[in-house]
């Protein structure tokens, strides 16, 4: 039994209704827990519901009613919040993360387990976040800078030989990406960076740890890892110090963030962005099973496409064995010999005909020339007479008496020496004289 100032009492977990009117507790007389947990749920029940304003960090659906964190606007303080399915029905049903809301919200004390929620009871759109409209307007202003353009985004290598890793110290995504990616290459190489994944040591660690693996020669790709969360932890990797960091590195950067609804700029610069860490495994690091397969597959086409060309040309070959000209080497010979007879005899009969004819014509100028020659005119008794100077002389005149002339008959030829001019036998005789 628990003792209370002025007497004995039973205890509210004994009886199982707290003492009306306990005395202050003591260390003597220290009250039931459940005597406490009753006063602070009357006090709280005494706050009523209040309206509060705020920005939705968290918004998770689960079993119809909706649990989430609703940060404030300018300090660093978040209360989480439950809406039933049937306040649900009755607010708006576009509300999400990121939205600026005021809310009536009824703090509810659960005594068995010790915890504090606060019912909302009706919420209503005031803006867009603080948060989220300076996203959007970050989003913007690198979307103009062209750090979100398909064409500046880099390849990444096919198996890269070390790889880049920027997470959490001992975090789920650190033991996802490096599980994944040695069981589908055994001998692929990690350079892991540690880095706080949320919180104000997020951009600076993430930041150097970038920069440190960029300036690694050895590293071939970077990832930069996180299990997910929800939006307010995700900030970091949306600050424009990030986004640039990963903007300016020469080496290709993965970011396997981890968050389908709501993708951190990150993202939008990175050089693949992958849904989760063991996706960003999967996409930088081939399967050894599937590449050993692919390399099969190819030698296999290989093969085949040599064994089908081998056997076209043995083909061909042996129907230009059965062709008559190779498979008898006299074939063409005789199948052409008549042919070829004939050509001969044509050739022999042609070559005799012009023969002939050029006999003939052979005759003909040598009667000609003969007709023509001077040894004809000496044979038929004529001389042909020189002078000393050789020329043939024509006239009497050219062959003065008592000049050595030469003398050409048909036998040969002789000197002599000229004597008077003769009168011509065609001029008639002198007349006679008086005195004859």
């Amino acid at each position: 039994m628990a003792q209370v100032a002025g007497g004995t009492s039973s205890s509210p977990a004994a009886t199982g209704t707290p003492t009306m009117n306990p005395g202050p507790p003591t260390l003597d007389a220290p009250w039931p827990v459940a005597l406490l947990a009753d006063r602070i749920r009357g006090w709280i029940d005494r706050l009523g519901t209040a309206w509060v304003e705020g920005e939705i960090t968290q918004w998770g659906v689960s079993g119809g009613n909706v649990y989430g964190k609703l940060k404030d606007l300018r300090e660093d303080a978040t209360i989480s919040f439950s809406i039933w399915s049937s306040v649900k029905a009755r607010i708006p049903a576009d509300l999400k993360q990121g939205d600026r809301v005021i809310a009536a919200v009824k703090p509810n004390y659960w005594v068995k387990g010790g915890s504090l929620t606060m019912q909302v009871s009706d919420m209503r759109h005031v803006g867009l976040g603080d948060l989220l409209e300076r996203l959007e307007r970050l989003r913007a202003q690198l979307a103009a800078e062209g750090l979100f353009a398909a064409e500046r985004k880099k390849r990444l290598p096919f198996l890269p030989h070390t790889i880049g890793l920027v997470t959490g110290k001992d975090s789920d995504a650190e033991k996802d990406v490096l599980r994944n990616a040695q069981l589908r290459w055994p001998q692929v190489r990690f350079r892991v960076v540690h880095a706080a994944v949320q919180g104000d040591r997020t951009v600076p660690e993430v930041v150097s740890a970038i920069r440190t693996l960029d300036a690694d020669p050895e590293v071939e790709v970077i990832i930069v890892a996180r299990g997910g969360g929800d939006f307010q932890n995700l900030l970091g990797f949306s600050d424009e110090r990030v986004v640039r960091a990963a903007a300016e590195a020469a080496t290709p950067i993965v970011s396997a963030i981890g968050h389908e609804a709501d993708r951190p700029l990150l993202d939008d610069v990175a050089d693949l962005r992958a849904s989760t860490p063991t996706d960003a495994a999967k996409r930088v690091v081939p399967d050894v099973a599937e590449e050993l397969a692919r390399v099969q597959q190819a030698r296999t086409r290989i093969g085949t496409r040599l064994t089908h060309m081998i056997t076209h040309e043995i083909d061909r070959i042996g129907h230009l064995r059965t062709r008559p000209v190779l498979a008898s080497s006299t074939w063409i010979v005789d199948s052409r010999a008549q042919e070829l007879m004939r050509y001969v005899a044509r050739g022999v009969e042609l070559v005799e005909r012009r023969a002939d004819r050029e006999s003939t014509r052979v005759a003909e100028l040598r009667g000609q020339l003969r007709a023509l020659s001077p040894q004809a005119t000496l044979d038929r008794g004529y001389a042909i007479v020189q002078n000393e100077a050789g020329h043939v002389v024509t006239s009497p005149a050219e062959a003065p008496a008592g000049s050595a002339v030469r003398v050409t008959v048909a036998g040969g030829a002789f000197a002599a020496t000229a004597g008077d001019p003769l009168p011509s036998p065609a001029d008639p005789d002198p007349a006679p004289s008086r005195d004859e």
